[in-house]
């Protein structure tokens, strides 16, 4: 069994934050104490750097049909690209066609990943044609596939879009059985009357996707759900939350003591919507839905991940090339929806959050891993340093500065929102499973190194 010893780290989890080495054995991390007296195949000396829980990204997209064409990452670059930003671990979405199955919709997303992704990951089940034959698969995808959490589109109407009886008797299931409902919280008729009433007056401009997805929709379609949960009894997740009206929705369930799960994207946080102003085709790159917000908005998520209302902040990683954004140039609903944060998002929420003094240590754990791990079934085996836990440990130089640029990132899309941020701190190893993955920028494992997780029903953790 091989061995690898971290000494003279700083070890920061959710809860705790202390200078310890740190032992692995195998693929678990065995022991943890102050000057070890162990010897290991390998020491690494982490003097000054962050112990960090392995990253992990609740909600990407990779290899997505959309419009005709695909994400432009697969699980293999993907992945790869997200360990290099300390993510060791991602839940990714297995989307149902109408007309087939879940069973069906499974199948497929492993075989785009297994034997394909580098880093670890898991599934999320989208499902998009709810009925009677469908609602009898609930409980094998949970019991046998390891699959606890389902998605639901409350917009994109006629494709993903699934009504409000389809979606209250999908909760009645899925809390019998011991999973969770995750939503994607638009308007989606409001949307469509918005954008029919756009193109009818002649408004192509890409501006117009922002101006036809309105908060509004986005904060009545979270109440909706919210309320359908809270009569099903079934627990609740807020996909890609984007603005304060939200965020207000969610408040509310705490007065009737309901408790909402709550993810925003790395994007809301950073970006607002002048992207949907800049001069030419530019503000393509950001053509996402739900919306780039006003900074109002960044101000409220920030302060909500402190008041306890935001529980994790992934990326919804869905990124096209420019020459794939082109198709929409002069019809904004044709602009395939979708942008890449899956290897900036570790080290920019550290650089914007912890540097700029707007959460502390503990909290930036609990947004990047230890949250999502709770939520969807996978700690104590992720989401922590603890002895039994996966060493999945991102060694994080806090002192390095770097800057962000298509031309050095490792995703598989020609530009990157953050082009030319300077950053603060840095993944100077990346750890999975007990094997050095990436170390000072080189990849020591490859395509197939990742494993599924099956997560076992909530109810039983």
């Amino acid at each position: 069994m091989s061995s690898l010893l971290i000494r003279n780290g700083t070890v920061v989890t959710a809860t705790d934050h202390y200078q310890a080495d740190v032992c692995i054995e195998g693929e678990t991390v065995s022991m943890i104490g102050a000057t070890l007296d162990v010897v290991a195949e390998r020491e690494i000396d982490a003097t000054g750097c962050y112990l960090f829980p392995g990253g992990i990204d609740a909600h990407t997209h990779m290899e997505l049909p959309v419009m005709g064409t695909r994400s432009s990452d697969t699980f293999e670059t993907g992945t790869l690209a997200g360990l290099h930003g300390g993510t060791t671990t991602i839940i990714d979405f297995a989307n149902q066609s109408r007309g087939g199955t879940l069973e069906a919709a499974i199948q497929e997303w492993h075989r785009k990943a297994d034997d394909n992704a580098v880093c670890d990951y898991a599934f999320h089940c989208a499902v998009t044609d709810f009925n009677a034959d469908s609602r009898k698969e609930i409980p094998n995808i949970i019991h046998d596939h390891g699959i606890n959490s389902f998605k639901i589109f409350m917009a994109y109407k006629d494709t993903l879009m699934i009504d409000d009886l389809q979606i209250h008797q999908l909760m009645e299931e899925v809390a019998e059985h011991g999973g969770i409902v995750t939503a994607h919280t638009e308007n989606g008729d409001m949307i469509e009357r918005n954008i029919h009433n756009n193109l009818a007056a002649g408004n192509k401009a890409l501006k117009y996707h922002a101006l036809s997805r309105p908060a509004y929709c986005e904060a009545e379609a979270a109440g909706r759900a919210i309320d359908m949960a809270y009569e099903t009894g079934c627990p609740f997740y807020i996909v890609h939350t984007t603005c304060e009206e939200t965020l207000e929705m969610v408040k509310a369930a705490t007065l009737r003591n309901q408790k909402v799960h709550v993810e925003t994207c790395i994007q809301y946080l950073l970006l607002d919507e002048s992207w949907y102003s800049k001069e030419g085709f530019e503000g393509a790159k950001m053509v996402i839905s739900p919306p780039l917000r006003k900074r109002k908005d960044q101000e409220a998520l920030w302060a909500g991940m402190n008041q306890n209302l935001v529980h994790h902040v992934a990326t919804d990683h869905c990124p096209f090339c420019l020459a794939q954004k082109e198709a929409g140039r002069e019809d904004f609903t044709k602009i395939p929806n979708g942008a890449p944060g899956v290897e900036n998002r570790f080290e920019l929420l550290f650089s914007e959050g912890v540097a700029k003094g707007r959460i502390g240590l503990n909290k930036f754990v609990e947004m990047s891993s230890t949250g999502a791990a709770k939520i969807f079934g996978l700690f104590p085996r992720k989401g922590t340093i603890a002895v039994g836990s996966d060493a999945d440990i991102v060694i994080f130089d806090p002192e390095i500065q770097h800057t962000i640029s298509a031309d050095s990132h490792h995703m598989n899309v020609d530009y990157n929102p953050y082009e030319g941020w300077q950053v603060q701190g840095k993944t100077r190893t990346t750890i999975l499973r007990g094997t050095v993955a990436i170390d000072e920028g080189e990849a020591l494992v490859s395509r197939g190194f990742g494993e599924y997780l099956k997560r076992p029903p909530r109810n039983s953790i």
